[in-house]
């Protein structure tokens, strides 16, 4: 299996991580959290799919904004990689989505994923879920880039709303 990695241009996490700040110029959780998946969709490249997962029920995650194909809906945290994020409340890294026994396929040319999960003090706000058609798409510097959007994204949204 080739590197699919080798042939994207490289991202500037830094750079991203400044625009976003400029972006978020209001607290509202809706316009900033369609806005962010915007952000990320057009300036990550080899993705096919970005966008939130609220914590709107008890264990489970209700679609939120997103950018790409209509997506699953609900999601319990006992399944998938987004649950997993969710119920660990840690970043979780699939470099191919099918080798998780439960994963939730919705589009069947994602195959390789990243959550972040989203805290407002000790409450899970819900995730960013990252979807690519490329295997091993996200490494270290990705994870940690995100990672970063995401404090970005927290910190100028008022989360306690949505």
């Amino acid at each position: 299996m080739t590197d699919a990695r080798n042939e994207l241009p490289t991202t500037d996490y830094d750079l991203l991580a400044r625009q976003l700040e400029a972006l978020l110029d209001t607290p509202d959780a809706l316009t900033n959290s369609a806005q962010t998946c915007a952000f990320i969709m057009q300036s990550v490249p080899g993705l096919n799919w970005a966008g939130f997962y609220l914590h709107r029920q008890p264990e489970t995650l209700v679609l939120g904004p997103f950018q790409g194909k209509p997506a699953c809906n609900p999601i319990p945290f006992s399944k998938g990689v987004c649950g997993a994020a969710a119920r660990s409340r840690e970043t979780q890294r699939v470099a191919d989505v099918h080798a998780v026994a439960d994963h939730i396929a919705c589009d069947a040319d994602s195959r390789s994923e990243l959550v972040i999960p989203i805290l407002s003090g000790d409450r899970l706000w819900g995730v960013l879920d990252l979807d690519s058609p490329l295997p091993g798409r996200f490494d270290d510097q990705d994870q940690a880039g995100i990672e970063a959007l995401m404090a970005i994204f927290a910190a100028h949204t008022d989360l306690s709303t949505l």
